[in-house]
């Protein structure tokens, strides 16, 4: 009944057009004031101690390196970087893209700022060269995506504060541990590679079955000069990663260490952007930041109210006492993620369904690391298509095109990636591989 109650409440007030940020503090501060005794003092207590996590500054700084790269040339170098090695295919714009959009997500870990910096650059080009505009606009939305899942993605980042610290029990009774972001960035790595090559076979299939453009074979000199010019953003990449996994600094100073190093290059090496325009990206980074944080602050007032309520816990003995399977379980996850991903934003979605999904995943027996990153594949669907998904919208004034026409445009690449979500469901090792192997 409480269950009910909690989620008729917050249903109820985003019908009404409210913020999901904010229905999500109404409806905790509403049920324990109309419900419960719990005083108020421990309520503030929890919102406090709550965002008292190392990791949650790594937010900021990933989005802030993200709108250095997006404004400071980075993404112009990998595209011409990106048409010297794939451009002479069938579609050769298009793969071009793919690969661009694979590149950026590596070092943005935002969707949406992959889809604004390969877009405005590609879009126009492709268009130039003959390219039809809905599979130009098809291409690059739907591969933006891939921003969610590569690292550094916030997605992952959000997905670990959100079940940090949880208490979940497998199907044996023992304590299991959460899953860090290191895990889950190294566990994004394969399946991004695979969802990126599934992309460019969709790409290349479609280009050559309708007979479009294909660019010049570029020479291994032009390829190596290309590489040399985006040499210093696709550094970062092995930054990032590497630091984190040989130890040298977390998650959190590698996104510190990010965002000075797109500073450094998109102002004083690549010199696409100027001193006078730093400020305008700070602004523009601590507004996209405070929009995230301000949703992490409810969503960790909403996961106290569910733990306290132990909604999780008794969801998890129901499903067990019916005997559902790991099977029926992760397919009920993707039904309920696809069906969330129409009316919410991604970042909402993982921080109120992570919390209830993370105990009955591990009483099922399933891994942690597997469930962020099939919700962070489910992420990736809901933001290509309406009526929510942000790449749509991106990407429609990128290309002036309606949501319409670009919703019928991405259905090709948007049932690749459905067939992807399967794959990576049902297939944990594709997940866990990876880090099983650097945890030895």
């Amino acid at each position: 009944m409480n269950a009910l109650i909690i989620f008729g409440l917050l249903v109820l007030l985003m019908l009404t057009g409210m913020p999901v940020s904010i229905a999500l503090g109404l409806t905790v501060l509403g049920f324990f004031f109309g419900m419960t005794n719990e005083p108020i003092a421990s309520i503030g207590l929890k919102l406090f101690s709550g965002l008292e996590k190392f990791e949650i500054m790594a937010i900021p700084f990933f989005i802030l390196a993200g709108n250095f790269l997006t404004n400071g040339g980075a993404a112009r170098r990998m595209i011409h970087f990106a048409s010297t090695m794939v451009g002479h295919f069938y579609g050769g714009l298009g793969l071009a893209g793919v690969l661009a959009c694979a590149l950026f997500a590596a070092i943005s870990g935002s969707s949406v700022a992959t889809v604004v910096a390969v877009g405005t650059i590609l879009l126009p080009a492709m268009q130039k060269a003959g390219y039809p505009k809905r599979f130009s606009a098809g291409v690059i939305t739907t591969s933006g995506a891939l921003g969610i899942l590569f690292p550094p993605s916030i997605n992952l980042v959000i997905f670990s504060i959100a079940t940090n610290g949880m208490n979940a029990t497998g199907p044996d009774g023992q304590p299991v541990a959460t899953a860090s972001v290191g895990d889950l960035f190294i566990a994004g790595v394969l399946p991004g590679l695979l969802l990126s090559l599934l992309l460019g076979v969709t790409t290349w299939y479609r280009a050559r079955k309708f007979d479009y453009p294909r660019l010049p074979r570029a020479s291994w000199g032009e390829r190596w000069k290309a590489f040399r010019d985006a040499f210093w953003g696709i550094a970062l990449i092995v930054i990032v990663i590497g630091g984190i996994y040989s130890g040298i600094f977390t998650p959190t100073e590698a996104a510190a260490i990010a965002a000075v190093y797109a500073f450094v290059i998109s102002v004083f090496i690549y010199k696409d952007l100027k001193l006078r325009e730093v400020p305008k990206v700070l602004r523009n980074a601590a507004a996209m930041s405070s929009m995230l944080l301000y949703i992490i602050t409810n969503a960790v007032l909403f996961s106290f109210l569910l733990t306290s309520e132990q909604i999780p816990q008794s969801m998890a003995a129901w499903m067990t006492g019916q005997g559902f399977g790991v099977v029926v379980f992760l397919l009920l996850v993707n039904i309920i993620l696809l069906v969330a991903g129409n009316f919410m934003d991604p970042s909402a979605i993982v921080l109120i369904m992570a919390p209830i999904l993370y105990p009955v995943a591990c009483k099922l027996g399933v891994n942690p690391i597997h469930l962020g990153i099939l919700m962070a594949v489910n992420m990736e669907v809901g933001m290509c298509h309406p009526p929510v998904g942000l790449n749509l919208y991106v990407a429609s004034g990128i290309s002036k095109m309606g949501i319409t026409e670009l919703t019928i445009a991405v259905w090709p690449w948007l049932l690749t990636m459905i067939g992807f979500l399967v794959l990576v469901t049902y297939w944990p090792a594709l997940s866990l591989t990876l880090p099983h192997l650097l945890a030895r």
